[in-house]
């Protein structure tokens, strides 16, 4: 089975694997050769995998979306990805990482939805007359 794990700027994974792990919003699964079409939104995490050697294989995703075809292809498209043979520096230094930036992210919108609601306030505001004109 095929697994590629693209970001919007490379392709981080592209080999052939005997298995694949994720996790989304449900939980997490496993996926093997001859698996049924699938489409799923990915969560933060570790995606994992075994080659037919056995050999096993990691990337932390910054959530995305994973789809199976034809039972013997895997794509993940993400928003960022970075791959590994250590699964404990992958979750402690990535997935923190990813987890900070979406903290920080979180916030910035919530400061963006303040500046908006305060604009539509004056915005009504001045509709209604209770606002000066400007230069009187």
């Amino acid at each position: 089975m095929r697994l590629t794990i693209t970001d919007p700027l490379t392709i981080v994974v592209d080999r052939e694997v005997a298995s694949v792990r994720a996790e989304d919003a449900s939980g997490g699964f496993g996926i093997l050769t001859g698996h049924a079409d699938f489409l799923t939104a990915l969560a933060l995490s570790v995606v994992s995998w075994r080659d037919a050697e056995g050999a096993s294989g990691f990337c932390a995703v910054r959530g995305g979306i994973l789809q199976v075809s034809g039972g013997n292809k895997v794509s993940i498209a993400t928003r960022e990805a970075h791959s590994g043979d250590d699964l404990d520096r992958l979750e402690a230094v990535v997935v923190a990482g990813y987890r900070r930036g979406e903290e920080s992210e979180r916030t910035e919108r919530t400061a963006a939805a303040k500046l908006r609601m305060q604009a539509i306030r004056r915005m009504v505001a001045a509709l209604d007359g209770r606002l000066p004109e400007i230069g009187a």
